[in-house]
């Protein structure tokens, strides 16, 4: 199973990007819309993810078959998440339930997934991630509440490799847990 990439400058929302390209049958498994920034990130509820060019903004499309239980898809992929950002990186992530990663007191992850029903059939379901990477700075009203990889670490990270790890463990994760 692969992935079907589509990278962007820029978009209003890589969740909002891959809802069109379901409306217009484009929609496929394991399609994934990759943001280098969003306009208008999606947060959970009505609230917006800050999403200045150089961090890691993408939503993927999930296979029908896989869980439909919102929870635990986004439990994965915060625990995929967190993983990579350990060993890879030597912090220290904490997952704050329901759809967050922080490193100490300050997030540095933001996980909104969505599922679509007819009836009680699963349609589909999107996970949408924004991953504060390479952001140097931040608003004054984020300043005290976020971080970024290359905050915590000094240096720079390839979001292209972020984004294939992730992938691979989020399908690696889904395999696991669905058979």
């Amino acid at each position: 199973m692969s992935f079907t990439i589509l990278k962007y400058k820029e978009v209003s929302s890589t969740q909002k990007k891959i809802k069109e390209m379901i409306d217009k049958n484009k929609g496929k498994d394991w399609l994934v819309c990759w943001s280098e920034s969003q306009k208008e990130g999606k947060g959970k509820g009505k609230r917006f993810w800050f999403s200045p060019k150089g961090g890691l903004y993408f939503s993927v499309l999930l296979p029908k078959s896989c869980l439909d239980d919102v929870q635990t898809l986004t439990f994965l992929a915060a625990f995929v998440i967190a993983r990579i950002l350990k060993e890879d990186f030597s912090l220290e992530p904490l997952i704050k339930l329901p759809n967050d990663i922080y490193i100490g007191p300050k997030k540095i992850c933001g996980i909104l997934t969505e599922n679509f029903f007819k009836g009680k059939e699963l349609l589909f379901s999107i996970v949408g991630i924004g991953l504060n990477t390479n952001t140097k700075e931040f608003s004054p009203d984020l300043k005290e509440r976020a971080t970024s990889v290359f905050l915590e670490t000094k240096k720079r990270v390839s979001n292209k490799k972020i984004l294939e790890k992730i992938l691979k463990g989020l399908k690696n994760q889904l395999e696991i847990i669905s058979s």
